[in-house]
């Protein structure tokens, strides 16, 4: 039996492949930036139109992967989201140097441009770092914390770990969306709910060790030290005109994060059991997508319901769960994403789909206005 016979087709370089669609995106932002004119929309144009486009036709990917799979057989799945944090630094920092000294590039060109880079440090970037930051092996949460503060959301690390998780689906977590609330209202609430509840939920795990906030163990140092970093970077870079840039790209990363959990919690609560102890987490708290490109792409983030039912499963192994099991998304995030954004169309998009969700999960429960309106007690 030859060495390629004996190995499982999952480790497999050619089986990985498909998740490398990623690196197409740094050629695209070099063309978008010494081309210009309408070439500095090539970024979006191609994540969210193209990918969007390409789904309809590609259809759905319901297999699943052993989950039994060890990492050793998952190497070219893991190496991937390993090197991309230099591979953005690279382009994101080198596509600045060039766009602050090229003539071509005006002021709304260079607005587009790095919009683009945006798309690509939060549709790839973060994305990768929630991959990573659910790891073990220390090089992988490295990058995510690099990956993190280049978006200027270190915090992201602390409250999806230490909030989200834990109380998702529940009136305690900032980024479950609340049926009928619109992501015009949602973004700016969680941006401002965030970061408080990240920063709480550290002193809270430090003052159990009789620890005060400002102790060097605080992620947060850390996470102020990287993203001082990066602002000074900018700012040698391409002056006052790459930090600007450097500003514009986090927030549009931020937006783009915060566009994926509204849509991927949406409507979706657990039963609150009383004195404010609730069920536990299911795959059915999540809404779940099996559009294979925008899969790919986004390395199965959209098997979401597995995700949170098993959250230490890397992503080539996580699962996808037909209509009985989890409630499905009609299209994948890259055209939710653009329903989002107009709410009335959102609203008639999703809001029956949450309430055949009710009845299929929930039949005996009949006033859910504490659940709409997040006013049941926050879990203990």
């Amino acid at each position: 039996m030859t060495a390629t016979a004996a190995t499982p087709p999952i480790a497999r370089l050619s089986a990985a492949l498909p998740f490398w669609l990623s690196l197409l995106l740094i050629p695209i932002a070099w063309i978008s930036a010494v081309w210009g004119g309408w070439a500095v929309f090539l970024l979006p144009l191609c994540t969210w139109y193209l990918f969007g486009i390409i789904d309809i036709f590609a259809g759905l990917n319901e297999a699943n992967a052993d989950t039994s799979t060890p990492d050793d057989q998952l190497w070219w799945y893991r190496l991937i989201t390993i090197i991309w944090a230099p591979l953005q630094a690279a382009t994101l920092f080198g596509v600045m140097y060039y766009a602050t000294r090229a003539d071509h590039l005006g002021g709304w060109g260079l607005v587009g441009l790095f919009f683009g880079m945006g798309v690509i440090t939060g549709t790839i970037g973060i994305n990768y770092s929630h991959e990573l930051m659910h790891q073990k092996p220390k090089i992988e949460r490295n990058m995510a914390d690099i990956l993190l503060a280049m978006a200027l959301y270190s915090h992201f690390r602390s409250e999806h770990l230490l909030v989200h998780h834990r109380y998702v689906a529940t009136p305690r977590d900032p980024v479950t969306a609340r049926y009928n609330e619109g992501f015009h209202r949602f973004f700016p609430r969680v941006l401002r709910q965030c970061y408080a509840s990240a920063f709480k939920a550290e002193q809270a795990m430090l003052a159990r060790k009789n620890l005060p906030w400002t102790d060097l163990s605080n992620p947060f140092w850390r996470y102020w030290a990287l993203q001082a970093g990066f602002l000074a970077l900018s700012l040698i870079i391409g002056g006052w005109l790459g930090l600007a840039l450097f500003l514009w790209q986090a927030f549009v990363a931020a937006w783009h994060l915060e566009l994926v959990n509204y849509i991927e919690h949406y409507g979706l609560t657990r039963e609150h059991l009383g004195d404010g102890k609730y069920e536990y987490v299911k795959p059915h708290h999540s809404w779940n997508s099996a559009q294979k490109v925008s899969n790919w792409l986004l390395i199965n983030l959209q098997r979401h319901s597995d995700h949170h039912y098993k959250p230490d499963r890397r992503f080539p192994l996580l699962q996808t769960y037909d209509a009985s099991d989890a409630p499905q998304l009609p299209y994948g995030y890259s055209v939710m994403g653009f329903v989002a954004m107009v709410p009335p169309l959102w609203r008639r998009a999703m809001n029956p789909r949450v309430r055949v969700w009710r009845r299929q999960y929930y039949p005996h429960i009949t006033d859910w206005s504490a659940y709409k309106a997040a006013t049941n007690p926050w879990p203990r």
